[in-house]
């Protein structure tokens, strides 16, 4: 079937001059073979339920889709509305302008496969915020639509330790890592502004209840339906740990650092304060703790993720695009938890450790905001009698 949305191809120099579409990550090597799986999938088009139509779940639903070898069921919150109406409307930097485009099917509320009789979803793909101290919990949100044993949950979210809720929430089914390098925000309703090129390293979380070779089936089987519409780079790679922390030298400094300075990537790299004092120190203490928890990572990665965005991009992370909308902010399991590994082994982590309960001091106002914080009323202390 044709999609239903306008598609029109562009250089990919169109919004981004000059820049290769790499970024030639120093890490360990990669397995890239992808061996068939899932033959129960192979002849009809993987049934896959994505959470979160945001600016980085829309650019996923879009791979999907274009990929031909899924069906994607997304559900919206805020933007549901507009999407129904009119799609969105999309301009990256991998797939070109993108006008209309619409999921083969979009809901307001996770469904009920159970209660609503229907087919089980092959993959529940979560890029929601994971804001574990706001409920719900993601185990709860996604529950109904889990079918035991069956369901691949893809957890293309940030962080570290995300997957042990999951994985005590659905012991019989596999979860995969998805640690994702895509700059892509929606600027307006449905307007997805993606200026920095999609790639995704996909791995399978360990749970000791399935056998390995099942979940390194479901890693290399998304990898293929993520990758098929050739617009990105999607990889296998079994050491999801180093995976993750490499990434957490982006997340867990730059990230948090450019939201409690307000500096976007831009700013913070012509800011000697920014850069050299405290985004520098907080990728070096990560490093450490890395380290001691038996993941090496190489020393020039600290000046390839500060300079990762373009200066002249001007990129505001997504902490800091959350806490510029009024949003809570997803920092314990992006800093909190790199922070507890670190301090467990012995590592000194000043600078995150200042870093993590700002962000603390900032979420808690933000709950006052919202009602979650109760506050004793304001007292007249100009009142002598």
């Amino acid at each position: 079937m044709a999609p239903s949305f306008s598609y029109r191809p562009a250089p990919l120099n169109t919004i981004r001059p000059g820049l290769p579409n790499s970024r030639h990550f120093p890490e360990r090597p990669i397995d890239t073979e992808i061996t068939p799986a899932f033959s129960t999938m192979t002849v009809d088009k993987a049934n896959v339920l994505l959470i979160g139509c945001g600016g980085i779940g829309t650019i996923g639903a879009l791979n999907l889709e274009v990929g031909g070898k899924a069906a994607v069921t997304a559900v919206l919150r805020s933007n549901y509305e507009m999407a129904q109406e009119k799609g969105f409307h999309i301009r990256s930097c991998d797939h070109g302008l993108v006008e209309g485009f619409r999921p083969s099917s979009i809901l307001k509320s996770v469904p009920d496969v159970e209660k609503e009789c229907l087919k089980p979803f092959n993959y529940i793909v979560c890029t929601t915020k994971n804001i574990p101290d706001v409920p719900p919990a993601l185990a709860e949100l996604i529950r109904p639509a889990v079918t035991p044993g069956h369901s691949v949950i893809v957890l293309a979210q940030n962080g570290l330790n995300i997957e042990k809720p999951l994985i005590s929430a659905f012991p019989d089914n596999i979860v995969l890592s998805g640690v994702s390098f895509c700059g892509s925000h929606e600027v307006e309703s449905g307007e997805i502004l993606h200026e920095d090129y999609d790639e995704i390293f996909i791995g399978p979380f360990h749970n000791p209840n399935v056998e390995w070779s099942a979940q390194e089936a479901a890693a290399k089987h998304f990898v293929d339906i993520y990758g098929a519409g050739g617009k990105t780079k999607a990889h296998f790679t079994a050491d999801v740990g180093f995976s993750r922390w490499r990434k957490l030298l982006y997340n867990a400094c730059l990230n948090p650092i450019c939201a409690l300075t307000d500096l976007d990537t831009g700013r913070i790299q012509l800011c000697e304060a920014g850069a050299n004092s405290l985004v520098r120190p907080a990728m070096e203490e990560i490093r450490s703790a890395a380290a001691a928890c038996g993941f090496d990572l190489p020393a020039e990665l600290v000046d390839f993720m500060l300079t990762l965005d373009p200066i002249q991009m001007y990129n505001p992370p997504s902490m800091q695009v959350d806490l510029r909308k009024g949003r809570f902010c997803e920092f314990e399991n992006i800093v909190g938890e790199p922070l507890r590994e670190g301090l467990k082994h012995g590592v000194p982590m000043p600078t995150l450790t200042v870093i993590y309960n700002m962000l603390r001091c900032v979420q808690w106002r933000m709950k006052e905001k919202k009602g979650l914080v109760e506050i004793p009323p304001h007292k007249d202390f100009t009142n002598t009698k």
